[in-house]
């Protein structure tokens, strides 16, 4: 895991039980010159973003235990952070007509298998990596 090396890297903080998941994400991710944290639990990454402080978070939607992946963004909300909260899930028929996604504090969502170079691109477009900075996340 990487945190926090140089100045112009954003830390990326993904909330997976799967760690399978996880690591195709942080290879993606680290390839492209982010920065990643990892977490296998809400609760986990909830600690973990508070504490780390990541500039974007990638939730899984479906883990198992009582909550979900718009917990930590709602959590993390109500506790005043304006961190990006994306959730990355396979179960798209959870997210057929779910509205109120922002106002929960969900930024987007990717589904699951995902495209990295689309997690990548919208990740830089939204932190603004390579807009007047050296081209480099």
């Amino acid at each position: 895991m990487n945190i926090g090396l140089g100045d112009r890297r954003r830390t990326i903080l993904l909330v997976d039980a799967d760690a399978h998941a996880r690591a195709i994400l942080r290879k993606a991710l680290e390839a492209a010159n982010f920065s990643v944290g990892e977490a296998a639990s809400n609760r986990e990454g909830e600690r973990t973003a508070l504490r780390i402080k990541p500039d974007a978070i990638l939730a899984e939607l479906m883990m198992d235990g009582a909550d979900d992946g718009r917990t930590v963004s709602e959590r993390l909300r109500a506790a005043g952070s304006e961190i990006p909260c994306y959730i990355v899930s396979a179960a798209s028929e959870a997210l057929v007509g779910s509205v109120g996604l922002h106002e929960i504090g969900v930024s987007g969502v990717f589904l699951k298998p995902v495209d990295t170079s689309i997690v990548i691109q919208t990740l830089k477009t939204r932190l603004g990596v390579g807009q007047g900075d050296t081209g480099r996340a």
